[in-house]
C-alpha cells in the first residue's frame, strides 16, 4: 500500500495558519478565528452534504466552523449565514460545515496520482459514533458533524464520478473506524461513522491532466488515492483528538495524586 503523509498543519509550535496545497496550485486551507477556510483558486464543481450551501453547484470556498458541544442548533443555516456575513465572505458559492472538534486536530493529506491532484482535510472525533444499518436512536434536530471531510480534486470528473468519489470516501472513513475498533455506544457494533457526518467534494474541471475520470471506485487510480487519503486523514485526526483527551485526563488527575499520602513526585525517587 502506498504510504500516505498526513499533516496536522495547525498543531505546530511555529504558529502556521495557512496551508498551501502542493497538488492544486492556488488552493489554500487557512485557520482563522473559529473556523477553517478552504478557498479554491477558481469556482469549482461541487457536491456536498454541507448544512449550509449543500447539494450540487459551484463553490469558491468551504468553511468548517467550530462550535461547542452545547451549541443550540435549532437553526444552523441561519447561524452559519450570520457567521459568514460576520467574517466577510460572500454567501454565494460557499459551503458551510460545523464541527465540535477543536480545529488544531484537522488532518491534511495530499497526492498527485498523475491523472489528478487530490487534497483531503478531515476533522474527526468519535464521541457519537454510530453504525448505519442497525436499530438505534434518531435525532430530532441537527447536531454538529463530528467527522467532516473536505475533499478537493484538481482534474476532470464526470458527475457520476463525483458521486462515486463520495462513495469511496465514505467507505474509507468506515474502514478507518473499523480498524481503530470504534463502536456504536448503543449496541457495541463496529461504527461506520458518527450520527451527523458531512462531506464536501470540489472538482476543478481542469484538463491539465490528460485524463477524464468517469469512475472513482477503489479499482481506479483516482478512487484508490481518495480511499488512502481519507482513511489516513480520518485515522490521524482521531488519534490526535484521543491523545489530547489523554493529556487532559492526566492533568485533571494530577492534583488528586499530589494530595494523596505516599505519592512521589514526577522526578522519581530522591
Amino acid at each position: 500500500m502506498k504510504e500516505v503523509q498526513v499533516k496536522l498543519p495547525f498543531n505546530l509550535d511555529g504558529g502556521l495558519t495557512v496551508y498551501r496545497s502542493r497538488v492544486w496550485q492556488g488552493l489554500t486551507l487557512e485557520w482563522r478565528e473559529g473556523h477553517l477556510l478552504l478557498e479554491f483558486p477558481a469556482e469549482a464543481d461541487s457536491i456536498s452534504s454541507a448544512v449550509y450551501g449543500g447539494g450540487t453547484g459551484r463553490l469558491k470556498r468551504a468553511v468548517n466552523q467550530y462550535v461547542t458541544r452545547d451549541y443550540e442548533c435549532s437553526n444552523p443555516v441561519r447561524d452559519m449565514e450570520n457567521k459568514l456575513q460576520e467574517w466577510g465572505y460572500p454567501l454565494e458559492g460557499c459551503a458551510g460545515l460545523m464541527t465540535a472538534v477543536p480545529l488544531e486536530h484537522a488532518a491534511v493529506a495530499e497526492e498527485d496520482t498523475g491523472s489528478a491532484g487530490i487534497m483531503c482535510c478531515v476533522t474527526a472525533a468519535a464521541g457519537n459514533a454510530a453504525r448505519a444499518g442497525s436499530q438505534r436512536s434518531v435525532l430530532a434536530a441537527y447536531r454538529p458533524g463530528t467527522i467532516n471531510i473536505m475533499l478537493g480534486i484538481d482534474g476532470w470528473l464526470s458527475p457520476s464520478a463525483m458521486v462515486n468519489a463520495v462513495m469511496t470516501a465514505t467507505e474509507a472513513k468506515a474502514a478507518a473506524l473499523a480498524d481503530l475498533g470504534i463502536t456504536d455506544s448503543e449496541n457495541g457494533l463496529t461504527a461506520t461513522g458518527t450520527t451527523t457526518d458531512a462531506i464536501v467534494l470540489a472538482v476543478s474541471g481542469s484538463h491539465r491532466y490528460a485524463a477524464e475520470h468517469v469512475y472513482a471506485g477503489t479499482a481506479t487510480d483516482l478512487g484508490g488515492a481518495i480511499g488512502r487519503l481519507v482513511y489516513s486523514a480520518v485515522t490521524e485526526s482521531l488519534r490526535s483528538v484521543k491523545a489530547a483527551e489523554a493529556v487532559l485526563r492526566a492533568q485533571a488527575a494530577q492534583p488528586e495524586l499530589q494530595g494523596q499520602p505516599g505519592q512521589q513526585s514526577k522526578g522519581g525517587r530522591g
